[in-house]
């Protein structure tokens, strides 16, 4: 470990790691988040409709994913844009939970919806925008429900583990971190990826750690490759956004797989997966025996 680490994240001591400490599993339903499996999370931005999202909810199920991601309530840049079916969107996740037997992630944005959503979703999500509301925070502590913070678009690494740290002081020990690219003077991508960031979380928090490259794209085609860096790189898994025609989705069209290019990108990862594997299996051994020279 850098030696500077210790006195930058250390401070957060429910949400450092430690000796006594290394590892936490977040359990969701039947699924570990933190543990051996890579555990992926797919579905639209959105829930725009329930055929929609029962389509999207059926491919990605039978793709491999684990958990149903949609938007009930959608934090948007422009006032003109589609905000979300609210309580609606809410009970369609819900249907197609019932349907495919897939855990529900969603997003809450407000203190004053934690109980209502609580309610449907298995995991809270904190979007970027509301990383330092420390208001959601403190009222998720008390939600019930496994919570995915993710990264805030200009926030540090050290700002992360604080806000983790709200949340588990707050009454929840279950947090799962979320890079999903951050704001840089780059203009080809929506966001900057910073995939580094998800080694040193590896090396300093206890907690889960998975990557959105959805929206640290925001350009399709490079999702598939970022997921597998995300891979190598030892994250718990992804967060990944898919629609049956991205052309019309009323959000986030342009970063949204197809149904066939997600099932492409899962069956890709497998080979990334099974490397990663190995060399969990091998460590140990590598160091037993005093490093490789």
């Amino acid at each position: 470990m850098n030696p500077k680490w210790n006195g930058q994240f250390s401070c957060f001591d429910l949400v450092a790691k430690t000796d006594a400490h290394p590892r936490s599993v977040v359990q969701v339903r039947d699924i570990e988040i933190g543990g051996n499996d890579f555990v992926v999370m797919a579905g639209p931005c959105a829930v725009e409709s329930e055929t929609q999202l029962m389509q999207t909810a059926e491919a990605v199920a039978e793709a491999g994913a684990r958990v149903l991601r949609g938007g009930a309530y959608k934090p948007r840049s422009s006032p003109y844009a589609f905000q979300g079916l609210g309580v609606e969107g809410l009970k369609i996740l819900s249907k197609a939970r019932e349907a495919t037997g897939l855990a529900i992630v969603t997003e809450v944005m407000s203190e004053e919806d934690v109980e209502v959503i609580a309610e449907y979703a298995d995991i809270m999500q904190v979007g970027t925008r509301s990383m330092e509301n420390y208001a959601l925070l403190e009222a998720l502590g008390g939600c019930g429900r496994p919570v995915l913070l993710k990264r805030g678009m200009t926030a540090t690494i050290e700002e992360l583990m604080r806000s983790a740290q709200v949340i588990v002081m707050s009454g929840n020990p279950d947090v799962i971190l979320c890079e999903r690219g951050i704001r840089t003077f780059e203009t080809a991508t929506r966001n900057t990826l910073d995939i580094a960031a998800v080694p040193v979380l590896k090396t300093v928090s206890h907690l889960p750690v998975i990557v959105d490259p959805s929206h640290a794209a925001g350009v399709r085609s490079l999702v598939p490759v970022l997921s597998r860096a995300a891979a190598v790189v030892g994250a718990d898994g992804l967060i990944v956004e898919v629609h049956p025609c991205p052309e019309k989705a009323l959000s986030d069209g342009n970063q949204s797989l197809t149904f066939g290019e997600f099932r492409h990108m899962m069956s890709d990862l497998q080979p990334f997966l099974d490397l990663v594997q190995t060399d969990r299996q091998f460590r140990p051994q590598l160091l037993a025996s005093g490093g490789a020279d």
